[in-house]
């Protein structure tokens, strides 16, 4: 299944209303993203089963971590991050080792055909939190990639959770920057 270019730039749209509380948008914008995350997640992992688990967890990632999202950045470089995280650290809970393949399309083609092979988002994921400041890298990490909450997040760095949703907001604006100069 393919996503149009009008339903792409419909994403950031719908997920704006969805974190207004906006149900029926928020629906329709996980329908249209499911697709997309299950031709993502085939090109990192072979395992059926474990491709659906994945989509789970996305999926409930998106959910947890939505209110991270601001609508005047591309939703692609997000929604990317956020399927890498959970394909690496289910291939981590497993223990299996897996090759991902290295190819040339950008991000904007792999979402118009999920089915065609995509860039090796592990290496490009890595590479955007390397050119992240360093305290703006370990907060993206703890709380997008270990999953740590805001105060757990906060605790852990000695901060306040306004200071970590501050370098978090920074991180992933910069990181939506990044992510654009690939769209």
């Amino acid at each position: 299944m393919q996503a149009s270019d009008s339903a792409r730039e419909s994403w950031p749209a719908l997920m704006e209303q969805a974190q207004a509380g906006d149900q029926l948008a928020y629906t329709r914008l996980l329908k249209a993203l499911v697709p997309v995350i299950r031709g993502q997640i085939r090109q990192q992992l072979t395992d059926q089963a474990l491709v659906e688990d994945v989509i789970q967890d996305v999926l409930l990632t998106v959910h947890r971590v939505r209110h991270t999202y601001d609508p005047a950045y591309p939703f692609l470089p997000w929604l990317m991050a956020i399927i890498s995280a959970r394909a690496v650290d289910a291939l981590r809970r497993r223990g299996r080792h897996q090759q991902w393949e290295v190819h040339e399309e950008t991000l904007t083609e792999a979402a118009i055909a999920p089915e065609a092979p995509s860039l090796d988002t592990q290496e490009e994921l890595a590479g955007y939190l390397r050119q992240l400041p360093s305290r703006q890298r370990e907060i993206v990490e703890h709380v997008h990639l270990r999953e740590m909450s805001l105060t757990e997040a906060a605790e852990h760095n000695n901060l306040s959770v306004a200071a970590v949703k501050s370098l978090l907001h920074r991180a992933l604006s910069n990181l939506r920057r990044f992510g654009a100069h690939h769209e």
